[in-house]
């Protein structure tokens, strides 16, 4: 349970719906069901890939443990501060979120709208608390929060679809007004959808039974999000059409469907749900980001004080503070300069991919190396792996081109510069190192 809820919770579905989705239909428009298809399609590519690995290492570093078995040092570094930045990044992302919908339900409940900058600091420092306690009940509660407002989602979809007949939507099975370079540019925020789907794997020895439970949370995670997500997109895209409504510009698109499926309650339930979920995201990004900068700490990429377990909690908790900090800066200055949640989420979640993708792509492609070192390569298995990694470079290159115009435009020169820094501390360290073996 805790496995597959580390996984489901890193992704929160439920912020999918109520909040990535109008922004994939933004661009996309009437395909977006189609990009959800294509994501959908590739991160199963990804997550056959790193099934494989997990059967054969249960290391809390994540994606980083497997490219440093394979890929040369300065590669494994690679993934491992893309890692760390993809984490905290989505971590700060979703905190972002938090803060939107926590003023939205508390202008409705009160009439006031209240300090960004204290509902991000709170939403962090109760995320950074219940990760430094135990990681046990921190998943648990995750999985139980998801399982409750995904089940709501359910209903409306289906209440929708059943209100509009059961019927195929002509503009959207036809893509009407889709452009290619719009579908490019959803299929990269449809991705965002599913990053930290492999976070199980951080847990490592932590897990029972991990060389089982890791594989097969990685996998069901993604297809069940898959599935979720297209359906979710498909029926979202229609609910706006029975509206009169654009979906792209809505602030609660799902306080907007409930009440066309005729359940308006349920809207609520699904705004507080949200929070909720976008909550779970904060304290699983803060988990996973913890345990991938435990292990950079115990290969010298990062101080070794940060690479040590609480003693009577048995979690990384210096780790997990510093991931949580850094997670909630970010988020605070631009609440502070007045940037609203949904623009943070989108900002944040969008340079989170970049890791994601190159970490992605980095594993996938090492793939075939680690099988041939642990004897268990087959022949053909090379398919997969390079269908994964090209899958990623298309969608990194859907980010690079064309450049999206705003701050969008920025957010690749902010991870190449984050990415040189990190790869710069790695060469200072590696030749301090090798300066102090015996005979240098």
């Amino acid at each position: 349970m805790e496995t597959l809820a580390q996984s489901v919770s890193t992704m929160a579905p439920t912020t999918t719906p109520a909040a990535t989705i109008p922004l994939v239909c933004a661009l996309a428009g009437n395909g977006t069901w189609l990009a959800y298809v294509l994501a959908t399609a590739a991160v199963l590519l990804v997550a056959l890939c790193i099934g494989r690995y997990a059967r054969h290492s249960a290391s809390p570093g994540s994606l980083y443990t497997y490219a440093s078995m394979t890929l040369p040092p300065w590669l494994g570094a690679t993934v491992a501060w893309s890692l760390l930045l993809a984490y905290v990044a989505t971590g700060s992302s979703v905190i972002g979120g938090f803060y939107h919908y926590a003023n939205l339900l508390l202008r409705d409940a009160t009439g006031h709208v209240y300090s960004a900058v204290l509902l991000a600091t709170l939403v962090t420092g109760l995320s950074i608390w219940i990760a430094y306690r135990d990681v046990k009940i921190s998943a648990r509660l995750m999985l139980w929060i998801e399982a409750a407002s995904v089940t709501v989602i359910v209903i409306v979809v289906t209440l929708l679809l059943v209100r509009q007949g059961w019927h195929l939507d002509s503009e959207e099975l036809h893509l009407r007004g889709m452009t290619g370079s719009g579908l490019r540019l959803g299929l990269v925020l449809a991705l965002f959808s599913f990053v930290g789907f492999e976070s199980a794997t951080t847990l490592g020895s932590e897990a029972r039974n991990p060389l089982k439970t890791i594989p097969r949370a990685v996998i069901q995670s993604a297809v069940l999000a898959g599935a979720f997500f297209t359906v979710c997109a498909y029926a979202e895209v229609l609910g706006f059409h029975a509206a009169g409504q654009d979906l792209g510009t809505s602030q609660a698109p799902m306080y907007v469907l409930a009440r066309v499926a005729g359940v308006p309650v349920l809207g609520l339930l699904i705004d507080i749900g949200a929070l909720v979920s976008l909550f779970a995201g904060t304290l699983a990004c803060i988990t996973a980001a913890a345990r991938v900068l435990l292990l950079m700490a115990h290969n010298g990429l990062a101080h070794g004080s940060l690479g040590r377990a609480h003693a009577r909690n048995q979690t990384p908790s210096r780790a997990v503070v510093i991931t949580g900090i850094a997670a909630l800066l970010p988020v605070a200055v631009l609440a502070a300069r007045g940037a609203s949640g949904l623009d943070v989420y989108g900002w944040l979640g969008s340079l989170a991919t970049y890791g994601f993708i190159v970490a992605y792509a980095l594993v996938c492609v090492a793939l075939p190396r680690y099988l041939r070192d642990h004897g268990v390569f087959r022949r053909g298995e090379q398919i997969v792996p390079w269908l994964a990694g090209l899958a990623m470079l298309l969608a990194l290159i859907g980010n690079f081109y064309p450049v999206p115009e705003g701050p969008y435009g920025k957010l690749p020169y902010v991870y190449l510069v984050y990415l040189v820094a990190g790869l710069l501390w790695f060469f200072f360290r590696s030749r301090g190192r090798d300066a102090a073996l015996p005979g240098n």
